[in-house]
């Protein structure tokens, strides 16, 4: 599969680059946000690695404009210390995020989790809850008859969520069915990406698509309009 590591440091590029390749990914590379949007609709890479502190044209930029055309994951990376920076890059759209130093073999192994999570098997046919039909095999998602666009993330979410409709998931083995055990997604991550699901789902027309059980988790709402 091939990944797009996007980053104005050339050593990063290197490090990053070599662990991909090392563990049997193709690997491209850009080095500013307008090279990047112009390397992801010529590669069409399975996922980006993106840098948010880019100059002129930042990673949250680019994420965004990126989102507008794509539903392609996105890992941020991030020297930013501040939780705030990013949860934004969550609401705009990107899938996990690693913070600056890392562990090239934690890097990977985030985004073998993402990759999984995208090309997971899909039940049989198509998952429906009221006005919601969701076909993750086909990253498709509707409310009545209505295409919402989702992350792979939010897709992962809604789907497990679906597969469970009566069941009351608590924020720890919500977190492990998607993200997998050796995660250590926080709860204001997934409050984000709960938040985006939430509103997305929710512009389609169908405002109660996740209930919320305070102190004990989450479940699958009626979808009904």
């Amino acid at each position: 599969m091939k990944i797009l590591v996007v980053d104005d440091d050339p050593r990063l590029r290197d490090l990053v680059g070599t662990a991909l390749d090392r563990a049997g990914f193709t690997v491209v590379s850009a080095a500013n946000g307008q090279h990047a949007l112009t390397q992801a609709a010529r590669e069409a890479p399975d996922l980006i690695v993106l840098d948010i502190g880019l100059p002129e044209l930042d990673g949250l930029e680019v994420c965004r404009r990126l989102r507008a055309r794509s539903q392609t994951p996105i890992l941020f990376l991030t020297a930013r210390a501040d939780e705030v920076d990013r949860i934004v890059g969550l609401e705009l759209g990107a899938d996990d995020y690693v913070t600056k130093p890392f562990s090239p073999r934690e890097l990977v192994a985030r985004i073998r989790a993402i990759l999984k999570r995208t090309a997971a098997p899909a039940p049989a046919g198509p998952l429906r809850r009221g006005d919601l039909t969701l076909d993750p095999d086909r990253h498709h998602c509707r409310v009545a008859g209505a295409e919402v666009a989702l992350t792979a993330a939010e897709m992962g979410v809604l789907a497990h969520l679906m597969r469970h409709p009566d069941v009351v998931h608590p924020r720890p083995r919500l977190i492990e069915a998607v993200w997998g055990t050796a995660h250590d997604l926080s709860d204001r991550t997934l409050d984000s990406h709960l938040r985006n699901l939430r509103r997305k789902l929710a512009e389609a027309g169908c405002r109660d698509a996740v209930q919320t059980l305070h102190g004990i988790g989450f479940r699958m709402g009626p979808c009904s309009g």
